[in-house]
Parts: C-alpha cells; sequence; structure tokens
C-alpha cells in the first residue's frame, strides 16, 4: 500500500511551493500529485511538477489527472518527455477524459458527448504507448494523426500512466491499458452532486473494481483511491452529515440526498 498527496492549497510563491513539496517528501509520502482545472487547480500541473523535480529526489510525480481535451497529444507528448528527464524519471502521468462543466464554460473548450471524449482519451493513450517504446510512431487513431512522431528527448525512465474515471466505459479502458487506475465518484453529470457522491458507496466501488479487473484479464494494475476526507466511526451517515454540514451549510445535509448512499469502505489489495 502506497500513500500520495493531491496539492489543492494556493500557491502564493516559489519558496512557498518548495517548502512544501520538501516537506511532501520528507514525510514518506510516495507520490506528490497535480490536479489540472482552471479555477479549482491551484497551479498549472505540468510545470509545478517541473518545479517540484528541481527540489526533490525520491518522491514520484503525478498528475491527477490531466484532461484530455486541454492538450494536443502530440504536444502532450513532448511535455511528458521533457518532464521525465527533469525529474529523473519519477514521473506518474495521469489522464483522463475531462468532466467538469465548470472548465468547459470558462475556458470556452467544447464539452463533447463522453463516448467521443473516451475515445479521444484512447487515442492519447495508444500514441504514448507506442511512442515510449522509442522510434518513430506512425498512428492514426481518435483524436491522433501523427508521422514519423518520436520521443524527444527519449524517455528516462518507462513511462507510468495513470488513468481514472467512475464509468464503466472508462474503467474499462483503464484496465486494459493503464499501470494505475484510479476508482473515482461517476462524474457524468459534469459536477460533484448526489449522483456522484452515491456513487461512491462500497457497493457501487466494488463493482467499478470489477469492471477495471475484468478489462484487465491477466494484468494487475494497482488501484487507486482518493480519500476526499476520512474519520474513524461506528456511524458513518452521522460523520458524513457532519462534514457536509461544516462545507456545504446544514440545509444541504438534513436534507440527506448527499448523504444516502455512504458506507463504510472495506479494504482492499493493491489499494494505494
Amino acid at each position: 500500500m502506497e500513500f500520495g498527496v493531491l496539492m489543492m492549497d494556493a500557491v502564493t510563491s516559489r519558496a512557498q511551493w518548495r517548502d512544501r513539496v520538501r516537506r511532501m517528501e520528507d514525510d514518506g509520502l510516495s507520490t506528490l500529485h497535480a490536479t489540472d482545472h482552471f479555477d479549482r487547480a491551484p497551479i498549472s500541473p505540468l510545470l509545478a511538477l517541473a518545479a517540484a523535480a528541481q527540489v526533490t529526489s525520491r518522491i514520484r510525480l503525478g498528475t491527477l489527472v490531466l484532461n484530455n481535451d486541454f492538450r494536443q497529444p502530440a504536444v502532450l507528448a513532448k511535455e511528458i518527455a521533457s518532464l521525465s528527464v527533469l525529474c529523473d524519471g519519477r514521473l506518474e502521468i495521469g489522464i483522463g477524459a475531462g468532466w467538469m462543466d465548470d472548465d468547459y464554460d470558462v475556458s470556452g473548450i467544447v464539452r463533447e458527448p463522453a463516448g467521443r471524449r473516451i475515445d479521444r482519451l484512447g487515442g492519447t493513450l495508444e500514441l504514448l504507448r507506442a511512442l515510449s517504446g522509442g522510434g518513430a510512431v506512425d498512428l492514426d487513431a481518435p483524436g491522433v494523426a501523427v508521422r514519423d512522431l518520436r520521443n524527444v528527448p527519449d524517455l528516462v525512465a518507462p513511462l507510468r500512466l495513470f488513468v481514472g474515471g467512475g464509468g464503466r466505459r472508462v474503467l474499462t479502458l483503464a484496465g486494459r491499458t493503464a499501470d494505475v487506475v484510479g476508482i473515482n465518484f461517476d462524474v457524468r453529470e459534469g459536477k460533484l452532486g448526489a449522483h456522484a457522491t452515491a456513487s461512491a458507496s462500497a457497493d457501487a466501488t466494488d463493482e467499478k473494481v470489477g469492471w477495471v479487473r475484468a478489462a484487465a484479464g491477466d494484468r494487475e494494475p494497482l488501484l487507486h483511491l482518493v480519500a476526499y476526507w476520512s474519520e474513524v466511526t461506528e456511524d458513518p451517515q452521522a460523520a458524513a452529515a457532519r462534514r457536509i454540514t461544516a462545507h456545504w451549510g446544514r440545509r444541504r445535509a438534513a436534507r440527506g440526498d448527499v448523504v444516502r448512499g455512504l458506507t463504510p469502505l472495506r479494504p482492499r489489495e493493491k489499494v494505494r
């Protein structure tokens, strides 16, 4: 079992970021993750990880996760190869199909139907895998049309790919292709609402793990869960209500639409 951290606090200076990432490494965490949103993310993830690489030597550096719609795949591959060199191969690239309505609204990027976004994600993953094998790549895939494309610079170490999601189709893709699979809420609505939260129950999570394992076959990808908050308790419903009240107010917690369906998650093997 490994433990990482997702950096979500505001970044105000170079010194603050330097001290924060050094502290995470000194605390023995396995991975430092940066997220990828417009208003919600405190800093651009790939730039932040490049800076973190200069003041750390052991902790793995990852994205949780890049929105595939934000970067043209060949350009993304170039950025990843460059970052691999700058961090001596301590890189874990998490990438997803995109989900948050707010990101698309503020940026003007078109949020296409989920099926098209997942198809393009598959094309990007295919490109990244092909390039990691070395040599020139010719590839026609959803969202990808490259000729004689090479990784320049070469990757320092084999690329570790992380793919996350909460729906069957994207988790099936992740099970087939990823080294690490993130088990997430089902956020097909484009926001964290009642549907997304209910999909975090133990039974729903077990079903998601089943989709991944069925797609993985003989492969054994590492499973990843994000603990947005945790509490040791014999009354998870009351604990959830307290947390929701603290963040969103008494009316929403009393309504119960978010709290219903939350149950304790059972320990699982190979969960990070």
